[in-house]
């Protein structure tokens, strides 16, 4: 840091003595992956009353911020809420380690994943010179997620926007700020305004299986799954060579087939999970609903 950035090494030192290293956060990274949860019991988890219902008072908190972030950057306003409400309730979970404590913990007690979280390390030194604040005062999550819109210091850099134009960004305590930067996130990412998200399928045929995606990267387009067996709603509207991704659910009512859309790949870029993508456009929707016609 000091030989290519120009931290002064005293300085640094200083501050690193004053990070703690934490084994509460080695025990949450090394902790056995949960059972992975069908659909049934994942969505019942954010697709809840409280949440659509602190949902809505969000948004008409935010209103003017976030019909300005859908004007510039073309992500609806109930995505962006959706996303919050889904990574911190709103801001509520955000995180009570020290982002210092966490990305040392991990980028030198945890050999599995230290060059990540090394370079998570750095950028958040950098991002704290940048934005002029204490490094030693910013919370996060046991993995260094920071926010309402739970940034890595390396997407912060990269995609947080002071959206208020008070010279500083601040995406923990400012949520005009944390609006901004999850819709430029998106957009950077490739999202485009007006188009469709996901649409539920019908299989037919003995081959649809063979349309199923593996992993999140869209390998087939839509001609190649309409071949494969598979119809779905507005269909006629997705163009041949649209890059698709297809996947099976279990969901409470049995099996579902879904097809996801290149606006649904972006949400996976930001979690790279189909449920996780599909719970925050689910809660999309139910926020519409739920906030009716303003």
């Amino acid at each position: 840091m000091t030989q290519d950035y120009g931290f002064a090494s005293e300085q640094l030192i200083e501050m690193l003595a004053q990070a703690e290293r934490k084994q509460a956060i080695l025990d949450a990274i090394s902790r056995p992956a949960e059972r992975v949860k069908p659909w049934k019991e994942y969505r019942p988890i954010f697709i809840t009353d409280s949440r659509i219902a602190q949902g809505v008072d969000f948004w008409r908190e935010n209103e003017a911020a976030l019909a300005r972030a859908e004007q510039e950057y073309g992500v609806p306003a109930e995505v962006i809420v959706a996303i919050i409400g889904v990574e911190t309730f709103y801001g509520r979970n955000t995180g009570n380690y020290r982002v210092i404590d966490a990305l040392s913990t991990l980028g030198f007690d945890y050999p599995p994943r230290q060059p990540f979280f090394r370079q998570q390390l750095k950028e958040f030194l950098l991002l704290a010179r940048e934005e002029q604040v204490d490094p030693l005062t910013l919370t996060g999550s046991y993995a260094g997620a920071m926010g309402l819109p739970q940034f890595m210091p390396s997407s912060f850099r990269a995609y947080a926007v002071d959206f208020d134009a008070d010279g500083h960004i601040d995406i923990w305590k400012n949520p005009v700020d944390a609006i901004g930067s999850a819709a430029n996130y998106f957009k950077q990412h490739g999202w485009v305004a007006g188009a469709p998200v996901v649409a539920r399928a019908t299989v037919t045929g003995e081959r649809h299986d063979e349309g199923l995606t593996e992993g999140l990267e869209p390998v087939k387009n839509a001609a190649e799954l309409r071949e494969l067996g598979w119809q779905w709603q507005a269909e006629t509207e997705t163009a041949d060579d649209t890059a698709v991704t297809a996947f099976r659910l279990d969901g409470a009512e049995g099996e579902e087939y879904w097809v996801g859309l290149p606006n649904f790949y972006v949400i996976t870029r930001y979690n790279r999970s189909v449920m996780y993508a599909m719970a925050v456009h689910q809660l999309a929707e139910r926020l519409i609903q739920a906030r009716g016609t303003p």
